[in-house]
């Protein structure tokens, strides 16, 4: 029961405001003593992990560069270049995007957009100014294009990604079904999966097309 006393450690220490990773790391200390482990083994348990797991840092140096991309005027000039667009629609614009978010994921590169890389700096703006053709935007329709932004991304990656042959979630359900006594090939349970894509993908296209009679209808009513 003493091992258990990590987690204990780690209530106490959210419940009371202290640093995250310091309180995962005291309960980690913690834990190790009470398991018996002396401390140049956790020590090496703590550097196992991390060389194991290093490229969940690289989500942390994300972040930084798209701020300083920002910072240089990268919203600026993605409003610019879809400004010159005449053809372009909100509706349209995350249409597209749609399907290259989708198609991407289906070939495994699901980190080809997110919210932090793709969607706040570029798909969001860039529908904004799409919409700012026909004058300055109110603030409840740039949340809701922005909305539109961001559930695009979710939709493509989520239904995309199970095509993919050696996806995590695909593995997922392959060994659930093991479990189960049902014997499933990944390759199976990805043709299986391209159905439900390409449904999502008129489904949420038709959603898009309706945003952007919505949106008209919204530029009607201010007029």
């Amino acid at each position: 029961m003493l091992v258990l006393s990590g987690v204990l450690v780690i209530i106490v220490g959210f419940l009371i405001g202290l640093n995250p990773l310091l309180v995962v790391t005291v309960a980690g200390l913690v834990t190790g003593l009470a398991a018996g482990l002396d401390p140049i083994a956790i020590l090496s348990a703590f550097g196992k992990a991390f060389v194991a797991n290093r490229f969940v840092g690289i989500v942390w140096l994300v972040l930084p560069v798209i701020g300083v991309l920002e910072h240089t005027g990268l919203r600026e000039r993605a409003q610019a270049l879809i400004g010159r667009m005449h053809a372009a629609t909100a509706g349209r614009l995350l249409l597209a995007y749609l399907l290259v978010r989708q198609s991407t994921a289906a070939l495994g590169l699901t980190s080809l957009g997110g919210q932090a890389q793709m969607v706040r700096p570029l798909i969001a703006p860039m529908a904004e100014a799409a919409e700012e053709r026909h004058g300055p935007l109110p603030e409840d329709t740039a949340h809701l294009i922005r909305a539109h932004a961001a559930a695009v991304d979710n939709i493509g990656v989520f239904f995309g990604e199970d095509i993919f042959i050696a996806i995590g979630s695909l593995l997922l359900i392959k060994a659930v079904l093991a479990d189960n006594g049902i014997q499933v090939q990944p390759l199976d349970l990805s043709v299986w999966a391209i159905p439900t894509a390409v449904f999502a993908f008129l489904v949420h296209g038709a959603r898009l097309m309706l945003l952007d009679r919505r949106l008209a209808r919204c530029r009607g009513k201010q007029a």
